[in-house]
């Protein structure tokens, strides 16, 4: 079980993620399972976080090792505090990192960790506001126990104090952090007014458009926006989606949640543990008793996080998932508890884009674990060369589906 090594808790390996290029061979403890990681520890870390982040939220990420297809099995790199706390047990946590191997992330067999995809796009750590950078420090030292030589943290925030605290450490110790890839997502400035942020994003004739569809859509029973918070709302309006998600090109593609046993379970054990805590809220458009969109919101801290959407595709032509959207846009701004929101969407999303214009940098960053380490460039180039395969099957994709439409 666990062994307490310079105040931060390391376990073995699972064997869901054993692979020889992460395991040292004098056979020291190294990496902790999720479940293993102290609740209350890292609930209180989560109330303390330098930058928000609801998919590394206990409840959403243990819900998300346990049973999503793909993602299970997830391991801890996790940092504790030289001193006792009174108020936090024996030593406080100060920061977490769920990981895989990069065995396991990119069939790569060289001793690097990868921070584990919360199925949410955004992968930035949970780090004590008060201790940073000691954070970081502790994180990078017990990825070298476990044997690594770098730490790839995927859809980093790249402009936040946590890549900021990387950055520093690395400075102060000779290193850099060497950035993989990169793009621009759509967030919320959540603290303005919502009429007058709709305006300048939208304009008046397209605003005026999209009133008159709603005007549309009101003639099948009258157009009502809900709210659901409460465990019980919570549980009945994620059946409402996850029936709405199905029916629409992801359910033909296989993709919706509730197609696959794992992903079912995880997203009803997560919605429900935060829904507990009130840092999850299903949104829902009705056309009188018949729902024409729905859509998951998680919130941690002062930011909301736009999950997933799903359409009644039958009602396409009066843009259910864009009405649905203004309608959350108003009830975020009109919330003082948030000031932001992160639409975890895609680059260049042709939905969202439009209508959230601010815009903030998301990443893929190695983080180098020793100085002048032969094995980081050896790291760099294996996983530039994943990238490139990747896109070329992805271009493959795009041209067989642009094919079939063609026909």
């Amino acid at each position: 079980m666990a062994e307490i090594a310079d105040k931060a808790v390391v376990h073995r390996a699972s064997t869901d993620d054993a692979a020889p290029a992460h395991a040292p061979s004098n056979g020291n403890p190294v990496l902790a399972p999720l479940a293993d990681i102290p609740m209350d520890q890292w609930r209180s870390l989560a109330a303390r976080v330098v930058e928000p982040n609801a998919y590394y939220l206990p409840e959403w990420v243990l819900a998300v090792s346990a049973s999503a297809r793909g993602r299970t099995g997830a391991l801890a790199l996790s940092a504790f505090s030289d001193a006792p706390l009174a108020y936090d047990g024996p030593a406080r946590m100060i920061g977490l990192l769920p990981v895989v191997s990069l065995w396991r992330a990119y069939k790569i067999p060289l001793p690097a960790l990868v921070s584990a995809q919360p199925y949410g796009t955004l992968c930035t750590p949970p780090l004590d506001g008060d201790l940073t950078e000691a954070a970081v420090e502790r994180l990078m030292q017990e990825a070298r126990k476990a044997g690594a030589h770098a730490l790839i943290l995927r859809d980093m925030s790249l402009d936040g104090k946590t890549m900021r605290a990387f950055t520093e450490v690395l400075r102060l110790n000779g290193m850099r952090p060497r950035l993989m890839q990169s793009y621009l997502r759509a967030c919320l400035d959540a603290t303005r007014d919502a009429d007058e942020l709709l305006a300048d994003a939208l304009g008046a004739k397209k605003l005026k458009e999209l009133r008159r569809l709603r005007h549309r859509l009101a003639e099948h029973g009258a157009v009502s926006f809900e709210v659901s918070r409460t465990p019980n709302e919570v549980a009945a309006a994620l059946e409402t989606f996850l029936v709405l998600e199905a029916s629409g090109w992801k359910g033909k593609r296989g993709t919706a949640l509730v197609q696959h046993d794992g992903d079912a379970t995880f997203i009803r054990r997560a919605t429900a543990a935060l829904a507990e805590t009130g840092q999850c809220e299903i949104i829902t458009l009705r056309a009188g008793d018949r729902p024409v969109a729905a859509a998951l919101v998680l919130r941690h801290q002062d930011r909301a996080f736009y999950f997933k959407l799903g359409v009644d595709e039958s009602f396409a032509k009066y843009s259910p998932g864009v009405q649905l959207t203004l309608d959350l846009t108003r009830h975020l701004c009109s919330d003082p508890a948030i000031r932001s929101a992160d639409s975890t969407a895609a680059p260049d999303h042709p939905m969202i884009n439009p209508i959230w214009r601010g815009r903030f940098a998301i990443g893929d960053v190695l983080i180098p674990l020793r100085r002048y380490d032969p094995l980081v460039p050896m790291i760099h180039t294996g996983l530039a060369l994943h990238r490139s395969a990747e896109e070329a099957a992805r271009g493959v994709v795009r041209f067989v589906r642009n094919r079939g439409k063609s026909r």
